[in-house]
């Protein structure tokens, strides 16, 4: 376990933010009437401090909302994975300034999410490839700074349940944590930790899964829709965002059943996403395969599957063929949990790695489109020539 002590966070509109961590043996062994916050001890160098006064919004936060108010539905964006380089040779260019500007627009909403992949952190000596380095093994790490370049960007909250959040080990974990804490941005994915945030009067908990250590797993079903179930107790919308599935060119489609990747088991994608889904959840944004993966509608929540390659700083992820292609997701929620539109914009990796805007070509939702009928038929979502997302008829 990992548990971490509730800690009240700025919210994006300047109201608390309640990060909670709950304990899901507990949960799981004796229902969620009874469950006590686990004080955590051995991370205080990554606790937050309060803002000063002075300190501005988040980028890309609307201005303040009163309580009473009340809105027919909020906007919230995601992408798939965020890796902007690797220092100490494969940084971008003007060390990552612009390094978003093409994409900045299209990521705009009430409350933006990013899969990022890799620790912001100076070298601890804990490279989980070694020194030197093993072959064929990657572990990437950009400066602390770097969160400032996502906060720029309009990100205000970033999953970092995956396989490369602790390349350079716990120290590294926990310096990406307070650089992003730093930069004002909010995050989820360590073991049994909710983030709420509230976006225009409306509570929403994000939670991350993957299948690796430190993080909810994926594979432990129980404890999923536990941890899921509590967060729908602490909130009126709960995001689930999860780094699953078998990684390459040739895993564009989703099929029933487990999925593994050189001996790894990354979970049954499907069945994890019906799971959360019947506990509670509203939307599952999914990533870790590198392509782009279909949508489907399950009792009226949308599940992206995949939203593939964001941004691959310092060329440090592939740009072959489909690799290249990824979008940004965007998806309209009532306080209810109801599907109120969605849009996906297309982007691609230039040769650099830097995200851009594919707005003439629009390949990553016609790619999306496709996989989405080809793979789900009733349940399938549709993509529009103008991004749309809907059901099927």
């Amino acid at each position: 376990m990992n548990p971490h002590p509730p800690s009240r966070r700025r919210s994006l509109f300047g109201r608390p933010v309640l990060t909670i961590t709950i304990a899901v043996a507990a949960l799981v062994g004796a229902g969620l009437g009874g469950i006590a916050l686990a004080q955590r001890d051995d991370d205080k160098s990554a606790r937050w401090s309060a803002p000063t006064a002075s300190e501005p919004p988040v980028a890309g936060s609307a201005a303040p909302v009163e309580e009473s108010a009340e809105v027919e539905s909020i906007t919230l964006s995601a992408t798939g994975d965020i890796i902007m380089g690797s220092a100490p040779n494969k940084l971008p260019a003007n060390d990552g300034e612009g390094f978003f500007d093409s994409v900045r627009e299209g990521l705009e909403s009430d409350l933006v999410m990013g899969n990022l992949e890799q620790p912001l952190t100076g070298d601890t000596g804990t490279s989980k490839c070694g020194s030197p380095p093993r072959p064929n093994c990657f572990a990437f790490r950009s400066p602390p700074a770097y969160a400032e370049h996502l906060k720029d960007a309009g990100f205000q909250l970033l999953n970092t349940a995956n396989n490369h959040s602790k390349d350079y080990g716990t120290q590294g974990y926990r310096n990406t944590v307070a650089a992003l804490e730093k930069a004002g941005l909010e995050h989820t994915g360590a073991e049994d930790q909710i983030t709420v945030v509230e976006v225009q009067g409306v509570k929403v908990a994000v939670v991350g899964f993957s299948p690796y250590e430190g993080a909810n797993d994926l594979n432990d079903l129980p404890a999923a829709r536990a941890v899921v179930k509590e967060a729908g107790s602490q909130a009126d919308l709960v995001v689930v965002q999860v780094h699953m599935g078998a990684e390459g060119s040739d895993k564009t489609h989703v099929k029933p059943g487990k999925e593994l990747f050189f001996g790894e088991d990354r979970g049954d994608p499907i069945k994890f996403s019906h799971t959360v889904v019947d506990a509670g959840a509203d939307l599952v944004v999914g990533h870790g395969p590198h392509v782009l993966r279909g949508m489907e509608f399950y009792k009226g929540k949308l599940i992206a599957y995949s939203l593939g390659n964001f941004a691959g700083g310092g060329r440090t992820l592939s740009r072959d063929g489909v690799l290249k292609y990824s979008g940004i997701l965007h998806v309209s929620l009532t306080k209810d949990g109801e599907y109120a539109g969605g849009k996906f914009l297309s982007t691609y990796l230039n040769d650099n790695g830097v995200p851009i805007r594919d707005k003439k070509n629009e390949r990553g939702r016609k790619m999306v489109d496709q996989l989405s009928a080809a793979d789900f038929d009733e349940t399938a979502a549709t993509i529009g020539d103008d991004g749309t997302i809907k059901p099927s008829a």
